[in-house]
């Protein structure tokens, strides 16, 4: 089915207190997120996925171990993704962890602080662009893992919790070329840990 940009859930200059600009989301969502919308779009008309769900689209059209992804895939995959990304952000005072969120990551990982430590080197060491994620696995236990441009969980049949975006027009305006500044401000000012509880 047609693919539909998503409002973001609050105002461009919302997460500005919290390191990210009216002007990173400006060119952002509505610029690259749009265009991942306009193109995927174009290719999915009188394609043999034009009637599928977006999972759908992207469990689809994903090639294994292929060096390179195909068009479609590339466009839908990251109008998932990013659509997840604006979700689990939020503005205001830094949220409390839910408890059973604050648990699970404590039993997987040790402590939240680790699990931290692990999310955030994810994200830094993805060499080129990519994304960082929290994901449930198909076992039930959760996992930090990383994907390069923009696959994302779902082609692994993972269930995502939390991803951040470490595409450098995601960071570049407010951080320069500091990544590791940038995956701890998100940790620690950006990130909806109710979102993401909700999605456990």
């Amino acid at each position: 089915m047609a693919f539909t940009l998503p409002d973001l859930p609050y105002a461009h200059d919302a997460l500005a207190p919290l390191g990210m600009s009216k002007e990173t989301l400006e060119y952002h969502h509505d610029i690259h997120h749009k265009a991942y919308v306009d193109n995927g779009n174009k290719l999915l008309i009188a394609s043999e996925y034009e009637a599928m769900s977006l999972e759908d689209i992207i469990t689809g059209t994903y090639q294994a171990g292929a060096v390179a992804q195909g068009g479609l895939f590339n466009n839908a995959s990251q109008h998932w993704n990013h659509t997840l990304f604006w979700e689990v952000m939020g503005p205001g005072e830094a949220k409390k962890m839910p408890g059973e969120l604050e648990l699970a990551l404590a039993e997987s990982f040790g402590s939240v602080a680790r699990f931290k430590e692990d999310f955030a080197a994810a994200g830094a060491g993805q060499f080129g662009s990519g994304w960082a994620w929290l994901v449930k696995d198909k076992d039930g236990s959760l996992k930090v893992t990383k994907t390069e441009n923009g696959v994302n969980p779902l082609c692994f049949g993972q269930t995502a919790l939390l991803g951040c975006d470490v595409w450098e027009h995601s960071y570049y305006i407010d951080f320069r070329n500091k990544r590791p500044a940038y995956l701890t401000n998100f940790l620690e000012k950006l990130v909806n840990w109710e979102a993401v509880a909700a999605k456990l």
